[in-house]
């Protein structure tokens, strides 16, 4: 386990969106609330700011298409996830889609850290198997080009 003081600011970046996008599940809180509280947290000069504005931002603006693209892959409705595994994979679900800089398994790999550190005991499987589904049907090409994916 990194220490704190070794994580990126994009991990960190995830950490505020994840709270944030928690916020407005379960308090419907708005976005420029969230916004506005969060950048007041300790830490959170050390974060990506961009990166949690389109995290953040980006997310709630979507939920509806994120929604629509995760229900298929999930084994429950939506509305019987936890907020954190939903918030998870909301972040999962907007990275793959608008942020084509960060490689498909980065992308699941700090999702499940996300899931591991703040949600349920199992949380973390269900959002590796939901991404790992997803992920070949919006990023295609990166996965197919994936020698680990063959075999």
């Amino acid at each position: 386990m990194t220490k704190s003081s070794e994580k990126s600011a994009r991990t960190r970046a995830r950490e505020f969106a994840l709270q944030g996008l928690y916020q407005h599940l379960v308090g419907r809180n708005a976005a420029q609330d969230i916004d506005a509280f969060t950048r007041d947290l300790s830490g959170f000069h050390k974060a990506d700011s961009a990166h949690y504005d389109a995290l953040l931002h980006g997310c709630i603006a979507e939920s509806a298409e994120l929604d629509a693209r995760l229900a298929p892959l999930l084994d429950r409705p939506l509305a019987e996830l936890s907020p954190i595994e939903h918030a998870v994979l909301w972040i999962g679900a907007y990275e793959f889609l608008h942020c084509p800089d960060v490689p498909w398994r980065v992308v699941i790999n700090e999702c499940i850290e996300l899931a591991k550190a703040f949600g349920g005991t199992d949380g973390h499987k269900f959002v590796n198997g939901v991404l790992n589904r997803l992920a070949p049907q919006v990023r295609g090409e990166e996965v197919a080009r994936d020698p680990a994916r063959r075999g």
